[in-house]
């Protein structure tokens, strides 16, 4: 099983790691089942946020006081304030009923916490890590520029930062400005938010990156056997799936939706994070999920669009999100009317 060590912080985890984002979507039933399998499977890392709605909860549910020792868990707060900070995080210590919090994250926001910032935010964070209630400071981001200047900073041990084999160059340097900085590298959404379809690929791609720990959403228990199988039978980088990358880096890498939500909501209720990437989704999964009477109304909706540009203001990748909505629901017009097939 191959690990990694999360640089300065000296935690040591399979290559491996649990997404819970997903697992908001399921019961808790079901939910528990997924960890626990996961954790006997040779899991120790899990990855959750006060964002993802219950998702603490169910890892609280999950896991007993004796396993709390033997698991890390990084949960995410993206309050902008002191007392956001600490309600945040007294309110994850609860759901997860535990103690401390192993590595504790500001969640997305627009610029990069530090000391005398007249925030408060990083000295929360030092305050907190005094206590004994959090480990290890830690950042994610969508941002490039906001994320190589926490990473430049020497202030966080941690950063999480979207990453897959659709990763342009620039994002391959934020990993190597990592290594260097010897600040551990947590990669989501390793599958493009569900663009790439391949794990066996999207995992083999990940292993070239010895400091890379990517962290796999699950929400299916099929999904998680796939994972698991690579625990012991690990893909290798092979031709085929060298091609398969090859062919979809051509594809799709550039100007497209990555899915992360961070434009929403609209005025006009558009679900931006699936409609302004459906001409890749509809060509890359069975087709017939995305042609339902209630996906073509979430597409049509499009035409009601107000022009406001708040969507294309928040895009942490600079995309042109109005434009983009209306090309992908030309093309999607054109599928519904037979002119183009899938």
């Amino acid at each position: 099983m191959s690990t990694v060590r999360l640089g300065k912080t000296g935690i040591i985890s399979p290559k491996n790691a649990f997404g819970a984002l997903p697992i908001q979507r399921v019961s808790d039933e079901y939910a528990v089942m997924l960890l626990r399998k996961a954790y006997d499977a040779g899991f120790t890392f899990f990855d959750t946020a006060r964002y993802y709605s219950d998702s603490e909860h169910k890892i609280g549910l999950a896991f007993s006081k004796e396993e709390r020792e033997h698991i890390t868990i990084a949960t995410k707060t993206g309050a902008t304030t002191v007392e956001g900070f600490w309600r945040d995080l007294e309110t994850s210590l609860s759901n997860m009923k535990t103690d401390y919090v192993d590595i504790y994250q500001f969640h997305n926001l627009a610029f990069c916490p530090k000391p005398g910032d007249g925030t408060g935010l990083y000295e929360a964070m030092l305050e907190a890590k005094a206590q004994g209630k959090i480990r290890h400071i830690g950042i994610t981001n969508h941002r490039l520029n906001v994320a190589k200047e926490a990473v430049e900073s020497g202030l966080y041990e941690t950063l999480q930062f979207p990453f897959c084999y659709l990763a342009t160059d620039h994002e391959i340097e934020l990993v190597r400005l990592c290594k260097e900085h010897d600040v551990g590298y947590i990669a989501m959404k390793g599958l493009s938010g569900g663009l790439i379809t391949n794990s066996k690929a999207a995992y083999a791609w990940m292993e070239m990156f010895d400091n890379v720990l990517p962290i796999w959403g699950v929400q299916r228990e099929c999904e998680l056997d796939e994972f698991i199988s690579y625990n012991t039978n690990p893909p290798e980088m092979d031709e085929e799936l060298k091609a398969l990358i090859d062919k979809d880096r051509r594809e799709l890498i550039g100007n497209f939706c990555r899915g992360c939500g961070y434009c929403m909501p609209c005025p006009v209720d558009i679900e931006i994070n699936n409609c302004a990437r459906m001409s890749q989704m509809i060509r890359r999964s069975p087709s017939a999920m995305w042609l339902t009477e209630e996906y073509q109304a979430k597409m049509l909706n499009i035409e009601n669009c107000l022009e406001c540009g708040q969507c294309k203001a928040k895009c942490p990748y600079g995309l042109d999100t109005p434009e983009l909505l209306k090309l992908n629901l030309a093309d999607y017009k054109d599928i519904l009317s037979g002119k183009i097939k899938v």
